[in-house]
């Protein structure tokens, strides 16, 4: 995906606003309001937490407007929360 493509969200969006695991392939992660991640998972490998890799104190929330995109050639494919809602940017 574009980098344009990206940020207008081209590919559509699915919104997260439970602690029930969301399996989407997705871009980016768009946090909506304040937010815990329990999981994030990359690249359809079950079971992986990479969250740690994309935020650096991963037991607290991460504020509204926060735009958490894949590292290289990764996407991804399942997330977890805690508490919050966050719009997964679907396409890879």
């Amino acid at each position: 995906m574009t980098d344009s493509g990206l940020i207008a969200a081209a590919g559509g969006t699915y919104i997260v606003n439970n602690t029930t695991e969301v399996e989407k392939q997705c871009a980016g992660i768009y946090v909506i309001e304040e937010t815990v991640f329990l999981r994030i998972e990359a690249n359809g490998a079950t079971g992986t937490d990479v969250k740690a890799d994309y935020i650096q104190t991963p037991e607290t929330s991460i504020k509204a407007g926060t735009l958490i995109t894949p590292i290289g050639d990764q996407y991804f494919s399942a997330v977890t929360l805690t508490s919050g809602s966050v719009a997964l940017i679907l396409g890879i």
